[in-house]
């Protein structure tokens, strides 16, 4: 799948390309049999003054990426690079990954409306979708409802029908064969919306290190010295009241409660639970839990409640609680367990 944060970052950079001068291409992982660092949708950018963001190996492929990428630039061309990473004398870099991936590299040039109109929708926090052919660049871009925003090439409607076709209903990037034409089909994935229930000092971390791993955080705190821009600049949102908000931006979200005051925290618990939320994580022991739940006349079948909310890092800093929170809604998000990888054949299955 393809992470919003992440294009919207690769978009950012070739449009500072432009701004200098310079020109760009879009690298996007597009097949992956066995095993691979990163799976497909993820993405890099390089520019022909070779400027790279991002990465889509843990540095091996990289540098010799930047020169197809190069190639394709120069050529105004886009182009299809496979790799197999079973061999171990890759490069003579040992890489030894068993498995391979295709990486699908297109110019992105400023004079093309097309990529104007994918970043303003990625910019916009909207749920887009691009289906293109490849390597020849003929694409489409999808809103939401798979209406047709703009159109660069012959890229049939049909297929978007097609049987075959599940990626955009299950929001994975995939390659599909139509009519003997390979597409590739990359929705770009909206960010998690979690809210921070309390603005407190190990509240801090805690916002940061969501932010870094793809959540969209508010902080709900009524204390204005604390819930501030300046202690958190990683926040998309701060709100104060929530009487003074719309009750759909509370709705159907993730929420982690961590006022350290229990009627604050009894308040915000009551709040979640009624807002089908999404994730309800609960810091504090779980005799208090329970109790809060108890006062609100709630019990621990009316939401995802996880409490206590983490974890078991052995944390005690306010830096190792949040990596164990975080941790957990990672596990939660991505549907897996949350324990050690010691042992297990596939990372990514």
């Amino acid at each position: 799948m393809s992470l919003i944060g992440e294009a919207r970052a690769m978009m950012r950079y070739i449009e500072q390309a432009w701004n200098r001068g310079c020109r760009a291409a879009l690298l996007t992982i597009a097949n992956v049999q066995g095993s691979s660092y990163r799976q497909p949708g993820a993405k890099m950018m390089v520019t022909s003054d070779e400027v790279m963001h991002g990465n889509l190996s843990g540095g091996c492929l990289e540098a010799d990426l930047r020169e197809w990428a190069k190639k394709a630039i120069k050529d105004g061309e886009p182009l299809l690079k496979g790799y197999n990473l079973s061999d171990t004398d890759v490069w003579s870099l040992g890489i030894g990954c068993k498995g391979s991936i295709e990486v699908w590299i297109t110019p992105v040039n400023k004079e093309n409306c097309f990529w104007k109109v994918y970043q303003d929708g990625i910019n916009k926090n909207k749920h887009v979708s691009l289906i293109a052919e490849i390597p020849s660049g003929a694409k489409l871009l999808l809103d939401e409802n798979k209406n047709t925003l703009i159109r660069d090439g012959d890229v049939p409607e049909e297929l978007i029908e097609h049987e075959h076709n599940t990626s955009l209903y299950h929001k994975k990037t995939n390659t599909i064969v139509y009519e003997g034409r390979q597409f590739l089909i990359d929705p770009i994935n909206l960010n998690e919306e979690l809210i921070i229930s309390g603005a407190g000092h190990d509240a801090v971390p805690v916002v940061e290190l969501a932010a870094k791993v793809g959540f969209d955080v508010t902080v709900l705190d009524p204390r204005e010295t604390f819930n501030n821009m300046d202690r958190f600049p990683k926040a998309s949102h701060l709100v104060k009241d929530p009487e003074d908000t719309d009750p759909t931006r509370l709705a159907k979200k993730w929420w982690v409660i961590m006022n350290h005051q229990q009627l604050r925290d009894e308040a915000c618990l009551k709040l979640a639970v009624n807002s089908q939320a999404q994730y309800i994580g609960v810091l504090g022991p779980l005799k208090r839990t329970r109790e809060m739940l108890d006062n609100i006349n709630q019990n621990f079948n009316d939401g995802p409640i996880h409490a206590p909310v983490g974890h078991d890092l052995a944390a005690e800093t306010i830096d190792e609680v949040a990596v164990s929170i975080i941790s957990e809604l990672m596990a939660v998000r991505g549907k897996r367990s949350g324990q050690s990888l010691h042992g297990k054949q596939k990372i990514h299955n």
